[in-house]
């Protein structure tokens, strides 16, 4: 064991005398693991535009936050058999975001790391509803190869986004699921999530990246697609996997796959919707899209009709997203 890193103190992550919640009954649907981040949301959200020097109102909102977390927890909220691989710190907030996560049914391996608090993210919501982002990933980073067990990746579908491959050791820790979810025949996909950490390096290490990764399905934005291709031809995303999903927010997705004898391209349009905080909407398309998807038997997943119904699936679980939000977290 590395200095500084702890294991988990038993099957459920926490010691034998700490209470622990009681499970949901576990649903019957597709089984996929999720690994990267679970961290906390403090979400900013002011009612008028900020002034320099002074206060302005608003609201300030302490939320279950990080990519990876964000669509484990709407897979089970979809009939998944979900479960988040992760790292948190021995603090009360990373016992709180484990809590919030098993009450709504996702099976947690988390591994509580001394030494580092967990990851925290600062989303300032600005007058308009334009996103700014502080992250101090902390504990979030500390997830090794060494953590993982081979039997949490007997699945239909490994998800990951590209910040759990970035960096060592949790980079090693996400290519290390990848292999141990191939030996099971798993599918893999990724979202691109960011393009700034993405593009750190440069666009040939990005690419590189994605590419070893050899994603199955491949989801981004436009704007993370562009600036991951250098250009505006969406069809080079097709390098990169056999299957891409271009989130267009308000103006639904663009899927592209490749074909015999050719490639598929086709738009899914859905209704618009106005939001003033789009945070975890993206990841809440990943699920509905995924837990579709997989639904879908495998001779009819890249079928232009199965990939509409899991479009318009992605879309369905966005929108829940966007009008209800994510719920405070609790400490009690």
């Amino acid at each position: 064991m590395k200095s500084g890193h702890c294991r988990r103190d038993g099957p459920s992550g926490y010691p034998a005398t700490m209470p622990r919640p009681v499970p949901r009954r576990r649903p019957k649907g597709p089984r996929i693991t999720v690994l990267g981040d679970l961290m906390l949301d403090a979400v900013i959200m002011p009612v008028q535009p900020l002034e320099r020097g002074t206060d302005v109102p608003g609201r300030v909102a302490l939320r279950q936050g990080g990519s990876a977390a964000n669509s484990a927890r709407w897979l089970a909220r979809l009939g998944v058999r979900s479960t988040l691989v992760t790292a948190v710190g021995r603090d009360p907030i990373g016992r709180a975001l484990v809590d919030e996560l098993r009450r709504d049914g996702v099976t947690v391996r988390a591994s509580r790391v001394a030494g580092k608090a967990t990851g925290r993210i600062g989303v300032v919501v600005q007058f308009g509803g334009e996103r700014s982002f502080v992250a101090d990933r902390g504990a979030a980073d500390e997830l090794r190869p060494t953590d993982l067990r081979a039997g949490w990746f007997a699945v239909d579908l490994l998800h990951l986004p590209a910040y759990s491959l970035i960096g060592s050791p949790l980079g090693d820790a996400g290519r290390r699921a990848i292999e141990l979810a191939r030996g099971h025949g798993a599918l893999i996909s990724l979202d691109l999530a960011s393009a700034a950490p993405l593009l750190a390096k440069g666009r040939r290490a990005a690419r590189r990246l994605v590419e070893e990764a050899a994603p199955d399905v491949l989801f981004s934005t436009l704007g993370e697609a562009e600036a991951y291709l250098g250009g505006h031809d969406l069809g080079g995303l097709l390098e990169s996997a056999p299957l891409a999903v271009v989130k267009r927010g308000a103006g639904g997705a663009t899927l592209l796959a490749r074909a015999t004898g050719g490639t598929l391209r086709f738009e899914v349009a859905t209704p618009a919707l106005t939001a003033t905080d789009t945070t975890g909407a993206g990841d809440a398309f990943d699920a509905g899209f995924l837990a579709a998807f997989t639904a879908a038997s495998p001779d009819a997943r890249l079928r232009p009709a199965a990939l509409r119904r899991a479009s318009l699936a992605g879309h369905r679980a966005a929108a829940r997203q966007l009008t209800a939000g994510s719920p405070e977290l609790s400490f009690g």
